[in-house]
This record gives structure tokens, sequence and C-alpha cells, in this order.
């Protein structure tokens, strides 16, 4: 359908006359044919993006597969590592993929992360290789995941590949990578999550912009149909790994499921929609709870199929023996009743980890903490001549945001809700409902104990965020350019000193981040507050 076509069809639409394309101010008076958001559904340059990309994954992967077997604890794994490498190869060599040797202790985060653990081991063998290459692999996904967001956020190469290097410089990412832990997995899936649900933004209004220009928009007061969505679905499987990873990936389908319905309403509005919100009600509230609620569900429980399965998985049978055979919930399947005894055991666990119980630990941090990483942790501390071939050094690695980034964190907040609230700016929305996730919900049970690897789910929205804060930048000077063109130089020259700030602040900190050898001297230079050591 032409343009003129699709004028007249608008026309129609609003009791108006048809008419040529020309003096249409005469025709319209004072009721103008509203406008319709441009036609913008991803950054344009693609060639180049796939070029970008390319680069930045072999630099992630160089940052992230370097030196994977340092440190470590004479050998064994260190830190959280204690816990979840000897399940992970419990996993691999018991026969079910499960669990079922309860002498472990912490069985207490369902079975996905521990898989991918067990896969890395399984290649590679019971070492730290074996125990840190799938982390490292996630590590990398992730990096290119936020390339992949920002760039689309952004409609920018540029902007997504300035958030690519803060990925990549960020202490929190790089650590967590190199660590085998559950953590980075977490992250992983929430990141591809957030991802699939902006190209799906962008898949639907690409979806209704088809739809206004054949003038099928006002078909139906709710507006069109949109069809199956493959992202959103994505972005349900996605979460319902990240909770198959960890119980806290329930906060993430809870925020993710609010903004999908949120972009769904805009969406309706910015094509002009007459009832919008009835719209979003019923044609895509029942198919996004599908994605977004019933399948996380549905995926946390399928990764309990070789529990289910097992003859030996921990709590397996416990009906007749921790819980009776009788009582109103005998009718309930002793399988279904075991799973419930032992994910109350779980919640009971967590529930009961509270300082005021006595619990304490010399590098546990509260949530009011995490945005400046102000109180980082100590993951492994080695020192001695015996260290460094006789010579005084110490090799530590502590999991520590860089400054550059983490401390402008409130700013990037303060200036994202302004967009958001006041200019009412979808990108920021996105970033900081991730954000809000990652953080927010950790102020409910202050008492409890919290660490600060608790916030490598907030770091990928960190980036993100200061990503965008660069963009605009560059975008308000480019907007002065013709009158002032010494601005558009000026503003250039700030976003570049301020990405060689942080990829100098990644370098002054890599032997802290990997236990590099560096004199006492060096190691009271790395600790720049009271609060790290």
């Amino acid at each position: 359908m032409t343009n003129s076509a699709v004028l007249d069809r608008r026309r129609e639409d609003r009791g108006l006359p048809r008419g040529d394309d020309h003096g249409r101010a005469e025709d319209l008076g004072t009721r103008p044919v509203p406008e319709i958001p441009a036609p913008l559904f991803g950054a344009p340059d693609r060639r180049r993006g796939f070029l970008v990309g390319l680069v930045i994954t072999a630099v992630a992967a160089l940052t992230r597969f370097w030196g994977l077997a340092h440190p470590t604890d004479q050998g064994t794994p260190v830190f959280d590592e204690k816990h979840y490498v000897p399940q992970g190869w419990q996993v691999l060599t018991g026969g079910n993929w499960i669990e079922d040797n309860p002498a472990y202790g912490l069985v207490v985060h369902p079975p996905v992360g521990k898989w991918l653990l067990a896969a890395g081991e399984a290649v590679f063998g019971y070492g730290p290789v074996g125990w840190r290459i799938t982390p490292a692999i996630a590590g990398v996904a992730i990096v290119v995941l936020i390339y992949i967001a920002v760039r689309r956020l952004s409609r920018s190469t540029m902007v997504g590949a300035i958030a690519a290097v803060f990925a990549i410089c960020d202490g929190v990412l790089f650590v967590q990578s190199r660590m085998g832990m559950l953590d980075i997995f977490q992250a992983v899936f929430v990141v591809a999550a957030i991802t699939a649900l902006i190209a799906d933004r962008d898949q639907v209004r690409a979806r209704m912009h088809r739809v206004y220009l054949e003038g099928r928009i006002h078909d139906s007061d709710f507006g069109p149909r949109l069809g199956f969505r493959w992202y959103r679905f994505t972005a349900g499987v996605m979460l319902g790994l990240a909770c198959g990873t960890k119980w806290s990936g329930v906060y993430f389908v809870v925020f993710f499921a609010l903004l999908a319905i949120g972009f769904d309403v805009a969406a309706r509005k910015a094509y002009h929609v007459r009832r919008p919100w009835l719209g979003v009600l019923r044609r895509d509230l029942v198919p996004a709870g599908m994605s977004l609620a019933v399948m996380p569900i549905v995926i946390y429980f399928v990764s309990f199929i070789p529990w289910f399965t097992s003859e030996t998985a921990v709590y397996r049978y416990e009906v007749g023996n921790q819980i009776g055979v009788g009582g109103p919930f005998a009718w309930v399947p002793g399988a279904w009743r075991s799973l419930w005894f032992y994910e109350a055991g779980i919640l009971q666990f967590h529930a009961g980890l509270t300082n005021s119980a006595g619990n304490h630990h010399p590098w546990e941090s509260k949530p009011w903490t995490w945005p400046m990483s102000l109180r980082p942790m100590l993951y492994a501390i080695e020192n001695g001549p015996d260290q460094c071939g006789g010579g005084e050094c110490i090799r530590a690695q502590m999991l520590i945001g860089s400054p550059a980034l983490w401390w402008v964190a409130l700013p990037m907040l303060a200036w994202g809700l302004w967009r958001w609230l006041v200019r009412r700016d979808w990108r920021y929305a996105t970033v900081l409902t991730g954000y809000a996730a990652g953080l927010l919900p950790w102020f409910a049970d202050l008492d409890r104990q919290m660490y600060f690897f608790y916030a490598t789910v907030m770091a990928p929205f960190l980036v993100m965020g200061l990503a965008l804060c660069c963009g605009d930048l560059l975008r308000a000077v480019a907007a002065r350019a013709r009158a002032r063109p010494e601005r558009r130089a000026l503003g250039i020259l700030v976003v570049a000193i301020y990405v060689g700030l942080v990829v100098a602040n990644f370098i002054w900190l890599w032997p802290i981040l990997t236990a590099s050898p560096i004199s006492p001297a060096q190691w009271h230079q790395q600790i720049w507050l009271p609060s790290w050591s």
C-alpha cells in the first residue's frame, strides 16, 4: 500500500475526506493525523555490528580463559567453590545427574548450575580448568549478550561496543566468570532473558507498524493479534533456567513480566489502538503469563526429573521416614511430598541463616553497600616468600567491582530514573527494572547473612546503564554540532577518556582479580577503602 493510500485510509478512519498529499494542513484543520514512532527496530549497520561483535567476543574470551587454573587452595577449590565443585563432580559421577550424597550438607540450590559445572568437569576432569571452563564460557556469553542488548536499546553499534568494553573490564563479571560457582550461570540466563524481551519489543512494534501501514490498526478496538512470540517464549525459558540455578531468579520473573506488560501497553498506545489496556488484557496477558510465569515453573520442575527418577537422590524417599504416611495430604504422591519436604528444608536453611541466629562471616555485606561495591569479598590469599620463589609477596583474589564503574552507579541511577519517569525513556526502564530485580528484594530481610557475590546479576545492568549514559552524551553533543562543532569533539573526548579510565582501572586491579604475585607495598596500594580489607 502506498503512503498516499495509507494516509487516505487513516483519514477515512477519522471520518475525513480523501484527497491528494498536498495542502493537508487545510484539509485536516485542527485534527492532524497522529504521529507514530519511527520504524527503527535495531541498529542499521548489521555488517559492522557483526564484525565488532567478533572482536568483542575474542577479547572477552582472551580475558576469561587466561590463567583459569589459578588460584587454588593447594590444588583444591577456593571459597564457595568448595561447595559446588564437589557437587558438580558427584552429579557427574553418581549416574543420575543429581546429588545423592547428603553429607555435602549444602544441597540447597536447584541442579541446573551444577549440571553446567559437571559438563566442564566431564571434558577437562576434576581440576581447576574443569571447574571453571563453563563459568568462563558463560562470562564470554554475558559480554556478547550485553553488546547485543545495548546495541538494540541504543540503535548504535558504538554504544553497544562501549557496554561490552565495560562488561569486559568489570571486576565482578570478570572474577565470577573464573570461579566454579553458580552466580555467573544465573546472570547469563537473566541477561539472555532481557535480551530476548528487548528483541520481542522490537518484533512486536515491527508487526504493529506493518498493521498500521496496511490500515488495519482500528479493525478492533483492542488492536491486532500478534501471533506467537518466540522471543518472549525464549525469555521464559531463560528465566526458568535462572530459577533452576538459584531461587533468586524468581525476582526476575516478577519484574520482567511487569516490564513485558509495560512494553505491550506502550506499543498499543504508540500505534493509537483505541483501548490499549483492554487490548493487552484481551490479547497479550494470557500468552505473556504462559511464557513468562508458567514456563519458568515448568522449566524449574523439569530440572528435577533426574531427582524424580533416582532411587538414591537426596530426600527422594522421605514419606514414611521424616514424613508421615497419613494426614490431610496423604493423597499427594509420595515423590511430590518428598520434593516439598526437600524444598521446605532449603527454605528453612536460608531463613535460619541470619545474623540474629549467630551466623556471621568476616566478608558479609548488606545490600545498601552493593551499588558502589563498598564491601567486596576476599576469595583467596597466599603470602610468604615461598609464593614468589624467595621474595616476599602476596597472591590474593578479590571480588570487587571496578570503581570507575561502580562508584558512578548512583548518578547513573538518578539519570536513568529521570529519563524513565520524566522523559518516558523505555531504555532506562528496561535497565533499571533488571537492576532493581537484582537489588531491591534483598532489603526485605536485612537480618539474613548476605554477600557481595549476590550482586553479580546487578553488574550487567550497571554497565548497560552507564553505556546508555555515554550514548546520551554523544547524542546531545551531536545535536548541537552544527552550531558549535567544538562541542562534538569535547563530548567524544569526554566519553573516550571515561572508557579509557575504565580500561586503566581494570588493568590496575588485574593482580587482585587474578591472584597474581605482588609485593606487600603493591597490595596496600590496591586497597583503596578501609572496608576493602
